[in-house]
C-alpha cells in the first residue's frame, strides 16, 4: 500500500510530450426560432377526430377545422400552427394524446405529427 502503485502510473511513455492546440468551436447554427407543427394524413382516421382535435387543441372554428380537414386528406399533411419550439412540441404532444379514432376499426394509435422548421420571410 505505502511504495506501490498502481499500473497505470508505472507505464509512463518515455516519448515525449507533444504541445496540444486548444480546440476551437466551431461557430454555433443558430437555431430556428418558429416551428411549424405538422399533422400527417393518413387511412385511419375520420374526418370528424381531426375536426374534434382542431377544435380542442388549437381552438379552431368548425368552418377552420373541415378546411384543414380537406387539406390534410388532399395534400397529405397540414399546418396545425406556427410557434416557439417548446410550444410547438406541446401541441405535437397533445396531438399524440388524443390516442386513437373510437369511430374507425382501423385505427390503432394517433395521428402523426412533426416539428419542422417554419421558413422565414427574407427581408
Amino acid at each position: 500500500m505505502g511504495e506501490s502503485q498502481p499500473d497505470n502510473q508505472n507505464s509512463k511513455s518515455a516519448a515525449p510530450a507533444m504541445a496540444i492546440k486548444p480546440v476551437t468551436a466551431s461557430p454555433k447554427m443558430p437555431q430556428p426560432w418558429l416551428w411549424n407543427v405538422v399533422l400527417l394524413d393518413d387511412q385511419e382516421h375520420s374526418y370528424d377526430y381531426v375536426i374534434g382535435m382542431m377544435q380542442s387543441i388549437f381552438g379552431y372554428t368548425v368552418d377552420q377545422a373541415v378546411s384543414f380537414a380537406e387539406t390534410v386528406d388532399r395534400t397529405g399533411r397540414g399546418i396545425c400552427t406556427t410557434t416557439h419550439k417548446e410550444h410547438a412540441e406541446l401541441k405535437c404532444e397533445q396531438i399524440v394524446s388524443v390516442g386513437r379514432d373510437p369511430a374507425t376499426a382501423d385505427s390503432k394509435g394517433p395521428m402523426g405529427c412533426i416539428l419542422e422548421p417554419a421558413e422565414t420571410a427574407k427581408v
